[in-house]
């Protein structure tokens, strides 16, 4: 186990400002534990390279190795229409700018030193063919970098808005600082926990059974594990606690706990934004590992249980400013937080990125997982629209709305706002990225357009049908009411526009809009062939698990259910409750002469590129395997 080990001869990071040749050397001569060295590229799908290079061979060629990299070629990466089979070479150019982590293995012991075996991971760049840095960290870095810019000359252009802020004059600013900050909740379970217990987790979840009561056995202890070692590394965790889900483990005779199904949440504290993205993929690695030490599971999906709440993610996203007398400034602050929500950079920055949520959708919500969690009634945001709060004084947490104001009257730095709809498979590169590109949309549209926070106020409010400088006619931004108990679907469709149901869906609507799709090619960060590559693997992530995994998954439920009632002794009810179960089985997975099922119809559309059948299909699927598993449920209860 890992609090086996003395934590004080262990290396866990190289911060940034210790990236000096001489410095580096020092660190990893002083812990000859740490054996290896990875080079950590982030593709357009959100994965991460990890080769080992043996620290001894990284040592001896140490400076041409941190300038040029190393290089892998289009295979194994996912980069497609950049990195192709006659043009693939790529080369992993390590980041020099942000803190570097040690990935200890700790079912590996190191002969020499006794402790953990650790590999040195970079957090690192794409280059394609030498010429072009590509990629979710690449896009990331010049995200931030076009915000920060394009901030300083429009506040340089409409000095005014200083009125409303805590400066006085540009000027002042020394340099801007986007910070973020991820939520990451998980299940854990046995590996061998595999029962059906959706009613049991579905009873204990509306009765508030599971959240945030004290952990136990091996859960609690690997929960401690985890928030002890990721303090090490330098994370500054804030809380780890009991969510929503999850059910009371079992002790069995042996002593020790069986059955265990829980959902966690884990938090740290806020950093700058490409630090922040790097900082949760170290994260999960470090949490999956601590948990396995404990003899358990953690998975990352967004809804790994059908209908028990699934896993989010929330995303932070800030601005200040620091000045140059060393005060920090919250940028989207009013100057008198008691009398406005929000400066007017916050209103613009909250309008833009509601009005262009269409391109920041797909890199949230980009896999089947992701649309299962997205569903009403389990607090799951959906619709397009915000919440600040009743009044100025009394900011308010809604949680049915996609983004929230997250402020405190008394402490004007800690104004933010929250994205909740991201899960812990979103690509959190892109997710902050395009947020950021969104949001500068609409800073500059409210400075040009010189409004005043009050008057901002009244724009975000607007009713539908009401005319706006820079918000659309046809849609509402703002409540403070239930999105699900207050509003129909069909008022929730009208007002906050309908939300996409499948990854085609969210897909179709994300090329389809070139003015949105502006936004993220702004000062070129995102340029067309980056989002055609993401689009191009979205797409062919969502085509293949819906035809490779789902469609067999489905058949092998529809097999498992099968008739268990004696025709002798049956009463007439049973015979009834089989044929129900019977009939729809047929319907999604037999084929005859004359008809052809449901998931054979879905397996054609995708073999012949039809998608807009294959995702009104894929829904139908959804109804009505969920409608498969109530009938057969029903029908099993009334069996001796």
């Amino acid at each position: 186990m890992m609090r086996n080990y003395d934590f004080d001869k262990m290396l866990f990071s190289i911060p940034a400002d210790k990236h000096s040749l001489p410095e580096i050397r020092l660190a990893l001569e002083e812990h000859p534990e740490v054996r290896f060295v990875s080079f950590v590229g982030v593709d357009i799908g959100g994965h991460d390279t990890d080769e080992k290079i043996p620290t001894r061979a990284f040592l001896e060629d140490m400076e041409k190795m941190l300038q040029h990299g190393v290089q892998t070629d289009g295979s194994s990466v996912v980069l497609p229409g950049i990195a192709t089979l006659n043009n693939a070479k790529i080369d992993i150019i390590p980041d020099m700018n942000v803190n570097w982590y040690v990935d200890q293995n700790y079912g590996h012991v190191d002969y020499e030193t006794g402790l953990p075996v650790g590999t040195l991971r970079i957090p690192s760049f794409l280059v394609h063919n030498e010429t072009k840095e590509v990629g979710s960290r690449v896009i990331l870095r010049d995200a931030i970098k076009a915000f920060k810019a394009d901030l300083m000359e429009l506040l340089r252009k409409y000095p005014h808005v200083c009125e409303e802020l805590a400066i006085d004059s540009p000027d002042d600013i020394e340099e801007l600082v986007l910070t973020s900050a991820t939520e990451l909740e998980f299940w854990v379970k046995t590996p061998d926990e595999k029962a059906d217990r959706r009613e049991e987790l579905s009873t204990s979840q509306v009765l508030k059974e599971q959240y945030w009561k004290r952990t136990v056995g091996p859960v609690r202890t690997a929960l401690e594990d985890a928030l002890l070692l990721l303090d090490e590394y330098g994370f500054e965790v804030e809380m780890g606690h009991k969510e929503v889900g999850g059910v009371k483990a079992s002790l069995g005779h042996s002593g020790t706990f069986d059955h265990v199904m829980e959902q966690l949440e884990i938090d740290w504290k806020f950093t700058e934004a490409l630090q922040a993205a790097d900082n949760e993929n170290q994260v999960k690695y470090i949490v999956r590992d601590i948990f396995r030490q404990h003899g358990l599971e953690v998975t990352y999906a967004a809804k790994p249980i059908d209908g028990v709440a699934g896993s989010g993610e929330h995303t932070h996203l800030g601005v200040a400013a620091r000045l140059k007398d060393g005060r920090m400034v919250n940028l989207f602050s009013h100057k008198d937080p008691t009398q406005e929500f929000l400066s007017p950079l916050g209103y613009g920055a909250i309008m833009g990125f509601l009005k262009n949520y269409e391109v920041i959708n797909p890199f949230v919500s980009c896999t089947n997982d992701a649309f299962n969690r997205l569903k009403p009634g389990f607090e799951a945001p959906v619709c397009t629209v915000t919440s600040l709060g009743h009044e100025v004084a009394s900011p308010s947490r809604n949680r049915t709305i996609l983004i929230g104001l997250v402020r405190d009257v008394n402490s004007p730095m800690a104004t933010r706002f929250e994205m909740r709809s991201p899960n812990p498979k979103s690509n959190t590169y892109l997710v902050i990225a395009g947020a950021y590109l969104a949001m500068i949309d609409g800073i500059e549209a409210v400075l040009a357009a010189g409004k005043t926070s009050s008057e901002l106020e009244k724009s975000l409010s607007k009713e539908y049908g009401e005319e706006d400088f820079y918000l659309e006619k046809n849609r509402v931004y703002r409540t403070e009411k239930h999105v699900f108990d207050d509003y129909t679907q069909e008022e929730r469709d009208k007002f906050f526009g309908r939300a996409p149901a499948t990854v085609w869906e969210n897909l179709k609507i994300f090329m389809s809009d070139d003015e949105k799709l502006k936004v993220l090619q702004r000062d070129d960060v995102m340029p067309l062939r980056s989002i055609e590559s993401y689009y191009e693997a979205a797409l062919s992530q969502w085509k293949n698990e819906l035809h490779n995994r789902i469609l067999p998954n489905c058949m092998d439920v529809i097999r498992d259910t099968v008739k268990l009632h004696d025709d002798a002794t049956a009463a007439d009810v049973d015979v009834l409750n089989w044929k129900r179960v019977d009939t729809l089985r047929r319907d999604l997975g037999k084929n005859t002469m004359e008809y052809t099922c449901l998931l054979k119809r879905i397996g054609l559309a995708l073999d012949e590129d039809r998608y807009d059948e294959a995702s009104d299909m894929q829904l139908e699927l959804q109804k009505k395997m969920a409608e498969l598993a109530s009938l057969y449920s029903t029908y099993k209860k009334n069996l001796f």
